[in-house]
């Protein structure tokens, strides 16, 4: 019974914190809000210096010059930079709040096919996780179920939200699916020798999965003697209403998994991951493939693989005409907060300041289908938006001065900011 009750007050000290820490989300915009002096950062790889950027009832309604008329409350960003806000694609951002505590993780459920689970409806506006994303630009995520081979159903989420509904920005955008490998290392713990060695279960594997989509894929409501979720779950693939995200990093796993998503019939297709997507090109610029590399920050995928395969990679496609985008791949969830200098890596690979920053602004837009309302400072697109007292893609430099998601000016008080002002007082003696 002890052991029990320290777990309960645990729990309860984890979710009150996360309670007591949430920042209020910001009411509506009511008035007209013009910032002037700026180097805008577009989105879309130009820059206009000195600029005046105006929006009102959360939209763009102005962007140009020092000539540009102003209107409403003026924020003078003299010798600042304003930017898009930073999308951050494949995350499980409001799922896991605490890697080590099981209640807090809801990212995976049971099953290996179950499209029609529904991140969303699990999504956690009250993360502490989350809300430590905005001091770095980034305000909004496609939150994606992990696990299984089908894991599930993906949303977008803008990161300033009461709850759920109010954070969504699109719902349902994505089917996430982890392509089988090829090659599995054996268990040393049962006594295999755990070098690699031919998957067994993949072609079977596979073969399940064209079966459930082909089945899927004739499934008709109004004719079935009861209704099945899974199926109705995957219909926006056939359609071009939603997208396929597959997880693949081989040369073989990327090809078969594209291969078999065309021949079943699915419209659009995303890759994620593509560690070996370099060696693929051409075949994936035939297929429209647009790719979202793994996090730079990481060692290189294989033992013969380069030094600085990471590094390179986004460049590497970019330049072959590729549409290119960053994920945060399944390092620890809280390190999302770092896209927007996987991006500035990719700067010291010789990749323009401007295209790296398009990776996770106007791309990943694009990538999700969102490219109407965000991703670029434009005139009728929302007003998700910063203003960063540097460089953005810099670490050094990143110090956000005000943030708006739709036009809301948002908090960017965090856990951790909290925490620093406390010590840096105990530290100045107070």
């Amino acid at each position: 019974m002890k052991h029990i009750k320290i777990a309960i007050l645990t729990l309860a000290w984890v979710v009150t914190g996360t309670l007591v820490a949430q920042q209020t989300p910001a009411s509506p915009q009511t008035e007209a809000i013009s910032v002037t002096g700026a180097t805008a950062h577009i989105g879309n790889g130009s820059v206009i210096e000195n600029a005046t950027l105006v929006f009102e009832n959360g939209k763009i309604t102005a962007i140009g010059g020092a000539d540009t008329p102003t209107k409403g409350k003026l924020i003078d960003a003299s010798g600042q930079h304003v930017y898009p806000g930073f999308i951050a694609n494949c995350t499980s951002l409001g799922l896991v709040e605490i890697d080590a505590v099981r209640a807090t993780d809801d990212q995976d459920e049971i099953g290996d096919i179950i499209p029609h689970i529904r991140s969303l409806i699990a999504y956690n506006a009250e993360s502490k996780v989350v809300e430590s994303m905005r001091p770095n630009g980034i305000l909004l995520a496609q939150v994606s179920p992990k696990g299984g081979f089908v894991s599930g159903t993906s949303s977008v989420m803008q990161l300033d939200a009461w709850n759920w509904e109010d954070a969504v920005v699109k719902t349902d955008d994505a089917v996430h699916v982890n392509w089988p490998s090829s090659f599995r290392r054996g268990r040393w713990w049962m006594g295999e020798d755990p070098g690699l060695k031919p998957n067994a279960n993949y072609q079977r594997d596979i073969a399940a999965f064209k079966t459930f989509m082909e089945n899927a894929k004739v499934y008709k409501p109004e004719l079935a003697r009861q209704q099945n979720r899974p199926f109705e779950a995957t219909q926006g693939l056939f359609n071009g209403t939603q997208k396929l995200f597959v997880t693949a990093n081989g040369e073989k796993e990327i090809i078969d998994a594209v291969t078999t998503a065309k021949q079943l019939g699915v419209k659009e297709v995303v890759l994620v991951g593509g560690a070996q997507a370099h060696k693929v090109i051409d075949f994936l610029k035939k297929h429209s493939i647009p790719v979202l590399v793994e996090a730079t920050h990481q060692l290189p995928p294989s033992d013969d693989a380069d030094y600085d395969q990471p590094y390179k990679l986004p460049k590497l496609l970019a330049d072959a005409g590729l549409l290119v985008s960053i994920q945060n791949a399944d390092a620890a969830n809280f390190q999302n907060r770092n896209l927007p200098f996987y991006a500035g890596q990719v700067v010291g690979q010789g990749m323009d300041k401007e295209t790296a920053l398009s990776l996770i602004t106007l791309n990943a837009a694009k990538i999700l289908g969102i490219d109407g309302e965000f991703g670029s400072l434009e005139v009728g697109k929302s007003a998700t938006l910063f203003i960063s007292q540097g460089d953005a893609l810099d670490m050094r430099t990143n110090q956000l001065s005000a943030a708006f998601i739709q036009g809301r000016s948002i908090s960017l008080e965090t856990h951790q900011t909290e925490l620093w002002k406390r010590y840096m007082g105990k530290f100045e003696g107070k």
